[in-house]
């Protein structure tokens, strides 16, 4: 570090500034308010871990966890498997294929809160009707029960991320080399054998990465839930993000939010820490 020139720490400055002030400087004063009585402006009183403990009490609170962690799992799953097909279909040799990979990523260019609302719409008006055409009435009344509610946002998520996905994974396809499938191919090798075992561990760091993003994203989730649910009905589709943001904003209680969003934090943080460490040592085994 002591060799770093000038001009070096010049560049730098401004994103350790900025890193301070927006996420390192909050989070501490965040952490130090979660202990206390905080309205927001002041602090009277140092609660001790009062609010963590009341947190672990907390029925909504848990339940919000509980419905974050099920979607994050199926989120997961279903747009790195998403994103790898279209990888692949997309480096195929098809006239066709640019075009293709600005169809499959258009959706990631939409903000949250837009595509929230369009497959609202699209949830309630156009099944609607496409059910009462067809005489199927589980098309009828979507979002309206937590079940249609949580395939609701899966089904926005996937098609707002799953574009964003399948670069990270035609970045890893592209870098494998040419020889390596062409003497698998000579050797005998099936679609499926090569896939298994030449594509498959060299786009492993892909796995890790696409994991990790698709992983800290499904967990943090707050635009989509209000937009498309609100958490309804009944909160049952309520997310932990939106959980938080009605803690302190709806009840007015900030210290007690900030308590929520620490132990999320950390949480969430543990979660992803331990994916990358595994996934890390899945690559050197491939």
């Amino acid at each position: 570090m002591a060799n770093r020139s000038l001009s070096f720490w010049l560049f730098l400055t401004p994103v350790l500034l900025g890193l301070s002030l927006v996420v390192v400087i909050p989070f501490v004063y965040g952490l130090v308010y979660s202990f206390t009585n905080w309205n927001g402006l002041t602090a009277t009183e140092f609660l001790g871990f009062k609010n963590y403990i009341d947190l672990f009490k907390d029925e909504e609170f848990r339940a919000a966890m509980w419905f974050t962690i099920q979607f994050s799992v199926v989120a997961v799953i279903l747009l790195n498997f998403m994103g790898l097909g279209l990888a692949l279909l997309v480096t195929r040799k098809l006239k066709s294929s640019n075009f293709l990979r600005t169809i499959f990523f258009m959706p990631n260019l939409i903000g949250g809160l837009i595509l929230g609302f369009i497959w609202q719409f699209i949830f309630i008006s156009v099944f609607d009707d496409i059910g009462t055409a067809l005489g199927i009435e589980a098309l009828s009344g979507w979002l309206s029960t937590k079940n249609t509610g949580f395939w609701g946002l899966v089904i926005l998520t996937c098609w707002q991320m799953a574009g964003y996905i399948m670069i990270i994974y035609i970045a890893y396809l592209q870098n494998i080399p040419k020889e390596l499938i062409e003497a698998a191919e000579i050797d005998g090798a099936n679609s499926w054998q090569r896939l298994r075992h030449i594509t498959f561990p060299l786009v492993a760091p892909a796995f890790t990465i696409s994991m990790f993003l698709t992983l800290s994203t499904s967990f943090k989730i707050y635009d989509q839930n209000l937009s498309l649910t609100n958490g309804g009905p009944f909160n049952s589709t309520q997310m932990v993000a939106m959980e938080i943001v009605k803690t302190a904003f709806n009840e007015n209680n900030m210290a007690y939010a900030q308590a929520k969003g620490i132990i999320f934090f950390v949480i969430v943080a543990a979660i992803a820490i331990t994916q990358v460490y595994y996934n890390k040592k899945r690559e050197v085994e491939m």
